[in-house]
């Protein structure tokens, strides 16, 4: 029967001689093999009958109680006597503590697990008393075990996230300034479930096309539908290199835009009428989160102040006019919630560009141009449905996992953490199965 002590332990392959008391409350635990392969030569595998002598190590283990805990295992050391074998000696070892290993293997699952749930490195290694490298080795154990090539998914996400402030930083061969570019581009798995695939270094359409070319025929080709926000870099580089995806582009940009389209409005009106900027006593200004705010979103009482404020302090009526047509364009984009019917889409697209065209305002026209542009993208969205919401969280956990590192100096230790974090999160929320566009 096992021992007590040796079950409480719970290390497998050793068992627990005797526990003692030092200096300071520590507990040290002399613990012995009990893993009867450990006699197995590694060289040779051949069980060996002939102990040389004894050695007394002593492995970092995880915390037992509110006092330290020192492990002192005494193993042997064998002789192999097979002729053939290279080896000549060669001493105990077990699964949990590898030949030559300091630390047991449940504590580097759990200083790996402590990072993965975006704990800082320096803090893990204080609460474990180990060392800042002992930490990260554990992590790029855990990053070259789970963070493999990414499989083949029908829908992806691009964005980009910030990696650090721009910087000066002078050029070893010609001595020339630059100012950095600190950006990761994020590519995100919208359709099976892997959360983040992968990061480059910039926000360029050059970076996206790198990226892409590194993966397989396969994981190209099984990519149907890429969702982004309205960038042309990232639009140019995914019709250069997936001629056959379609792209959809995220609605909450384009209500980002229309929204940014009354504020300039506002501003000009109120540079025009004043000669200044506006004040907290101007009503079209203490009005201007009523002006972003969506129909459906606003009050009765709200609504009458904001419509009644824009009428009586912009004669030239461009204020309303630009509120109108942001109104419009998210009834537009609604139509994805109706199912995007063909005849529902028209309509709407027409009261639109109608609307537009009849304000004859100078940052409408703009917003109507742009509609125009991205239309083809904006119609894949209407259709499926397809958003970048899913990229948008993982920057969320991206910053996240910045915030808590208090920054980084190595790019690859930052997208091994960040994408160990994501993955961690996606494996507690299932995934949102995508509808793609019926094929043509």
């Amino acid at each position: 029967m096992e021992h007590a002590t040796t079950l409480l332990l719970g290390l497998a392959g050793v068992a627990v001689e005797r526990v003692e008391r030092i200096d300071g409350g520590t507990r040290r635990v002399h613990v012995s093999t009990a893993d009867a392969t450990a006699a197995a030569c590694p060289g040779c595998g051949v069980f060996s009958t002939a102990p040389k002598q004894y050695v007394t190590t002593r492995p970092k283990d995880l915390p037992y109680g509110e006092a330290r805990l020192e492990l002192r295992w005494c193993k042997r050391r064998w002789r192999c006597r097979e002729k053939l074998c290279p080896r000549r000696t060669f001493t105990e070892s077990i699964p949990e503590v590898p030949a030559g290993a300091r630390t047991t293997g449940r504590l580097r699952r759990a200083l790996a697990d402590a990072v993965e749930c975006n704990r800082c490195v320096d803090e893990v290694a204080r609460a474990h008393d180990v060392a800042w490298p002992t930490v990260q080795r554990a992590v790029d154990a855990r990053a070259a075990d789970r963070l493999a090539e990414p499989a083949p998914t029908p829908v992806l996400g691009v964005d980009e996230t910030r990696f650090g402030r721009p910087r000066w930083v002078r050029d070893d061969d010609t001595g020339k300034w630059h100012l950095t570019d600190p950006w990761e581009t994020g590519f995100v798995d919208l359709a099976t479930g892997q959360g983040l695939l992968g990061q480059v270094p910039g926000r360029t359409s050059a970076c996206v096309l790198r990226w892409l070319a590194e993966r397989s025929d396969e994981f190209r080709a099984g990519i149907k539908v890429v969702a982004l926000d309205p960038s042309a870099p990232y639009a140019r580089a995914v019709r250069d290199a997936l001629p056959h995806a379609a792209i959809a582009v995220d609605h909450f940009h384009l209500v980002a835009l229309a929204n940014d389209t009354v504020t300039q409005v506002r501003q000009r009106v109120l540079r025009e009428r004043l000669h200044r900027r506006g004040r907290s006593s101007d009503p079209i200004w203490a009005n201007r989160r009523l002006l972003l705010r969506g129909r459906e979103r606003l009050s009765e009482r709200g609504f009458a102040r904001m419509w009644n404020g824009a009428i009586e302090h912009d004669p030239s009526g461009e204020l309303l006019a630009a509120w109108i047509a942001k109104e419009e364009l998210r009834a537009l984009l609604r139509c994805a919630q109706r199912g995007g019917q063909r005849h529902d889409i028209s309509h709407r697209l027409h009261r639109f560009y109608t609307w537009c065209a009849e304000a004859d305002v100078p940052e409408v026209t703009t917003l109507a141009e742009t509609v125009a542009t991205w239309w083809p993208a904006i119609l894949v969205f209407l259709q499926t449905g397809i958003t970048n919401a899913g990229t948008e969280g993982t920057n969320r956990l991206i910053k996240a996992v910045k915030r808590h590192a208090c920054g980084f100096r190595n790019r690859r230790h930052f997208r091994d953490r960040v994408r160990l974090h994501c993955i961690r999160s996606r494996r507690r929320t299932p995934a949102r199965q995508a509808e793609l566009p019926a094929q043509s």
